[in-house]
């Protein structure tokens, strides 16, 4: 193994990310498809078999017992630095990777539209607060959280509580994200 000799970039963050989600798909079964030219809202397609799903990868970082993510967009354009959110029209979910817990997170755009942080709780809060809290459980890939299609053509999530009774084989009927893999 090459030991880092640097701090990564944003752009090597943001291509690590765009990897290693692609991958954590795949290995679900989730077909995977990228946009041939750059320049939109969305990096990738996954394509679930029932739906096409517009996915905006990000890189989160672990601070102590949350996950951050930053579902904005940052560029800079002849006008200079243009800060923005995605909206619902653009994409339908961001994919954070975290490579602290080697971890990939979906978050329904229904659910982060318009903000610029959302964190994703490890741990319970010292001050036992859960009103608001968004458990980073409820949004692994694969494990826990799972967008399903409703007649609206939106998603929504849908978890399992406790976790242990989301089994490899119980895979919510029409659900886009399957509970584990092989």
């Amino acid at each position: 193994m090459f030991p880092r000799v640097r701090a990564l970039t944003p752009s090597e963050k943001g291509g690590i990310a765009e990897l290693k989600i692609a991958a954590a798909a795949a290995e679900l079964g989730i077909v995977v498809s990228r946009p041939m030219t750059e320049g939109g809202r969305y990096d990738l397609i996954f394509d679930t078999g029932r739906c096409l799903l517009r996915i905006q990868c990000k890189w989160a970082v672990r601070r102590g017992a949350v996950v951050v993510v930053a579902p904005r967009t940052n560029r800079t354009t002849p006008a200079g630095y243009v800060s923005g959110t995605y909206s619902i029209e653009e994409i339908d979910a961001v994919a954070a990777y975290c490579q602290a817990l080697d971890e990939v997170f979906v978050l329904p755009i229904e659910e982060i539209d318009g903000q610029s942080y959302v964190h994703l709780r490890l741990v319970p809060a010292r001050n036992n607060q859960t009103m608001g809290v968004k458990w980073a459980a409820q949004y692994t890939l694969g494990a826990v959280a799972q967008l399903e299609e409703r007649l609206a053509g939106s998603q929504k999530v849908r978890g399992s509580s406790p976790l242990s009774s989301t089994a490899e084989e119980a895979v919510h009927p029409g659900g886009l994200f399957p509970s584990g893999s092989d």
